[in-house]
């Protein structure tokens, strides 16, 4: 899960910075279910299995709702600063613990109803639209409430989605579930984007491969932690991605992190890492 969280930051990081080049959001998703899909392709022509998998209808149920979902997080990754993006993101695991003891029938323990109490207090915190710094210096940081509505839903489709994946862990091979995200959201993106295609210069062009090959290690991870693992525990681990994606828009965008971003960061890890180290 962690090398899933590392894949998934640097993904979102070349998201961000091919954005900046005029490339349109559905044009990255179809970028990159192009890139991830040969992937996929390929590594199950390796393993000698169906391409198609068993249960054909939960599979590409799995890649239209991760579909849309990836295109809710495209938008807010583009529109919002990186670490807040992915914050906000991260509401996936508590959506996910919910949906997975609705519909998989997991136990919830104490240390989950903790994570997510923390983790909705650190999102409270960190979405507060005026912030103040201290008692002699006041910075307003007017988000997006667009920008935070996508990604609060590309939170909820990827739970939905994870939740799908889990089910389908008993039945299929991971890089056939994994295959059926970018086989049924490219002709998705492409039916949306329409006539607003874009053509990417060398740069751009080099930073949408990026998207997809970063995209294969984080769900190959994801897929793989799901199937040895809760879905709620799983996704526990996820949240170090929000400790990447700080040190990425620091270092990438000069993003310097609020105060309000680094408080509630604080405490979405914190209830993350309770969840995870309970029984320890």
């Amino acid at each position: 899960m962690l090398l899933s969280a590392l894949g998934f930051s640097l993904m979102a990081a070349c998201v961000k910075l091919v954005s900046t080049y005029g490339v349109p959001v559905l044009e990255i998703v179809a970028a990159r279910a192009i890139v991830s899909g040969f992937i996929s392709y390929v590594d199950i022509k390796r393993k000698g299995i169906s391409l198609w998998g068993n249960n054909k209808p939960w599979l590409v149920a799995r890649g239209v709702v991760g579909a849309l979902a990836l295109i809710f997080v495209y938008y807010a990754v583009t529109t919002l600063p990186l670490a807040e993006a992915t914050i906000l993101q991260y509401l996936h695991p508590v959506f996910t613990a919910v949906l997975a003891v609705i519909f998989l029938k997991e136990k919830v323990q104490r240390s989950t109803l903790l994570c997510i109490v923390i983790s909705i207090l650190g999102l409270s915190v960190m979405v507060s639209p005026n912030i103040q710094f201290s008692s002699s210096a006041i910075s307003t940081m007017q988000y997006s409430w667009i920008s935070i509505g996508a990604a609060i839903l590309g939170a909820f489709g990827s739970a939905v989605a994870y939740v799908i994946v889990k089910k389908l862990t008993k039945t299929e091979d991971s890089s056939v579930i994994v295959f059926y995200f970018p086989f049924v959201s490219l002709p998705i993106a492409i039916a949306l984007l329409g006539s607003d295609f874009v053509m990417p210069s060398l740069p751009a062009f080099g930073l949408l491969l990026l998207v997809g090959i970063f995209t294969q290690v984080g769900q190959v991870g994801l897929t793989k932690a799901l199937h040895c693992e809760d879905a709620n525990k799983a996704m526990a681990y996820a949240y170090v991605q929000v400790v990447f994606s700080v040190f990425i828009g620091w270092l990438c965008f000069s993003e310097v992190p609020l105060v309000t971003t680094l408080i509630g960061g604080g405490l979405v890890v914190g209830g993350a890492l309770i969840n995870v180290l309970w029984k320890r």
